[in-house]
């Protein structure tokens, strides 16, 4: 009725609903392209997607959503019409409709036999979603998947950890995790929908700590986390632990070196459950499960971002087994997943039936790139023809940048990336060059920036200043260059010397830096993309210091080594970003 063409876009804008499930259906139905959008994208992160799809529609959450679009509406030679579903209109806008209104639109049969027609001649192997993927520079990526990648998928990973269908029993999950992530897309929509799954939708303010509530509410059958979810409840846990009796603390730490090590012998095959364990589980296990809202969860999930054995081996000391499971967008979602009777820890599981694992060019350990194949590969990206040829090869394998290798029994272990991406604790892929060149750009003594933060918390960076560099060996010196002082007179210092800045902390050099950190994070695309901490280290990176390559590219591994120490600071340090 709106006027939506073949194969454009509507984009969506908001938190997890009912309205965003009927949305990207409907949108998929009625010949367009799904597409969401990051609740925490700028204005300008918003124009990017929406104008590479073509986007006809928007849909968007609220007014606070809504506002980023109206900045960026005459920008977009294809939209025509914006709908708003959380809450009522502020003001009538022409092309602006409510979400009844929106619903009443629907009722005008005249449309039926159209809708009917496009619904029939849609193809198994056309498109109709896009997940916007972060590029390790610049732009993202329209990942394109078909009909067939999603509805495939979907039934492959969900009989694989043997979800029971609707007519049996009904699986329960809760939907909280971001729908223009495909995690959260292949899990809440899709899998749901094959299986008959209930979805519940939790607050939007799940992942600042009301999620623990949704899930007592709703006990779930099945639930998935990204590694940043089960940090903070093990956080939490343990800071509850610690305020508890003498006894209870002594019957806990009992009950948990039970369950780690008859969890542990049981995932090495032993089938028998000592005595100890099950009273463990009655005294100890059943509780915590109940208090997390778990009690009813056999298949706890995480993916999006490496976790910690500490963590994994935390809750298995519980009896809660979290599985790991990998894959990307570009392969629909999930490539392996571990079961309840097979896994490893550290290890993301085996391949879903139908699908391959290439381990190409292994080492002497065994590592090598890994490569998927299989029906849940992408389409490839929008508009990108020669992105794409650089993701999938000639013989249809897809790349992902990922290092890693098999062990004797077929477990998948990732070991390290290629690409340079940071991802952080909360699943949240971030590439670094822009945000390194946006500090140098705002900061001009600042010589070189790496920024860190992969699987952590939060971003941090590691700075060095320009200074004097000696001819013969390369090696950077202490004396700043005459372009550094320079900048340092302005702000009124004195200083000559890297060393001077650093020992004295120099008001104005460190006050210049933080604002400039300060300028570059307003500009940044998402909150998980502001720095929040930095420190000035005292040699600038060389190729005499190993820090550079051979044509000045940063060795990111060898900085990461070298400064080890004072970046585990950064998140050892009490006090808060």
């Amino acid at each position: 009725q709106l006027g939506l063409q073949r194969f454009h876009g509507v984009c969506i804008l908001g938190f997890n609903s009912a309205e965003w499930f009927i949305a990207d259906i409907a949108a998929i139905l009625a010949g367009g392209l799904a597409v969401g959008i990051y609740t925490t994208n700028s204005p300008e992160a918003c124009h990017y997607v929406a104008e590479n799809c073509s986007a006809n529609l928007l849909v968007v959450e609220n007014q606070k959503q809504l506002q980023k679009i109206l900045e960026i509406e005459h920008k977009l030679p294809h939209l025509k019409a914006i709908i708003q579903y959380g809450e009522e209109l502020a003001e009538k806008r022409p092309n602006l409709y409510s979400w009844s209104e929106f619903m009443d639109l629907g009722k005008d049969a005249s449309r039926d036999a159209q809708l009917q027609e496009i619904i029939a001649s849609q193809k198994a192997n056309q498109c109709c979603t896009l997940i916007y993927t972060s590029g390790t520079t610049g732009q993202p990526k329209g990942v394109m998947l078909s009909h067939d990648n999603l509805t495939w998928t979907a039934a492959a990973a969900g009989s694989f950890i043997m979800l029971t269908d609707a007519r049996q029993r009904q699986e329960l999950v809760v939907s909280y995790l971001p729908l223009s992530h495909i995690a959260a897309q292949m899990s809440d929509i899709w899998t749901a929908m094959t299986f008959g799954a209930q979805v519940c939708f939790a607050q939007p303010d799940a992942l600042k700590g009301s999620l623990v509530n949704t899930l007592r509410e709703v006990r779930p059958t099945a639930f998935l986390g990204v590694p940043r979810v089960w940090e903070k409840m093990e956080e939490k846990m343990k800071s509850v632990g610690a305020k508890s009796s003498a006894l209870r603390r002594k019957v806990a730490a009992w009950a948990k070196g039970v369950g780690l090590q008859t969890n542990l012998k049981r995932m090495n095959g032993y089938s028998e459950v000592p005595v100890n364990f099950q009273l463990a589980r009655h005294l100890v296990y059943r509780k915590v499960r109940k208090a997390l809202g778990l009690d009813r969860c056999s298949r706890c999930y995480t993916g999006a971002a490496p976790i910690t054995r500490e963590t994994l081996e935390f809750f298995l000391s519980l009896n809660i087994p979290v599985l790991e499971l990998y894959g990307m967008s570009e392969s629909s979602g999930p490539h392996t997943i571990s079961l309840p009777h097979s896994f490893r820890l550290g290890s993301c599981g085996k391949e879903l039936p139908g699908c391959q694992t290439l381990i190409l060019n292994p080492d002497g350990d065994g590592v090598g790139e890994i490569c998927f194949s299989g029906r849940h590969i992408f389409m490839g990206y929008l508009n990108m023809e020669e992105k794409t040829r650089e993701a999938i090869d000639e013989d249809g394998w897809l790349h992902s940048g990922d290092l890693g290798r098999h062990d004797k029994d077929g477990f998948l272990y990732i070991t390290g990336r290629i690409k340079e991406l940071l991802i952080t604790a909360g699943g949240e892929n971030i590439p670094p060059v822009p945000i390194e060149e946006a500090v140098k750009e705002a900061v001009p003594i600042i010589s070189n920036a790496m920024l860190v933060g992969d699987r952590a918390k939060f971003l941090a960076m590691l700075l060095t200043l320009k200074c004097t560099v000696d001819v013969e060996t390369g090696e950077p010196g202490d004396d700043l260059s005459p372009e550094a002082v320079d900048y340092c007179q302005k702000l009124g210092s004195k200083a000559t010397k890297v060393s001077e800045i650093i020992s004295s902390k120099d008001k104005a050099v460190y006050g210049a830096i933080q604002k400039g950190i300060l300028a570059v994070n307003e500009r940044a695309v998402s909150n998980a993309q502001k720095v929040q901490k930095w420190i000035l280290l005292e040699k600038d990176f060389s190729l005499f210091g190993g820090e550079l390559g051979p044509t000045m590219k940063l060795r990111r591994p060898v900085v990461a080594q070298k400064y080890k120490e004072q970046i585990a600071q950064f998140y050892t340090d009490v006090d808060k970003p």
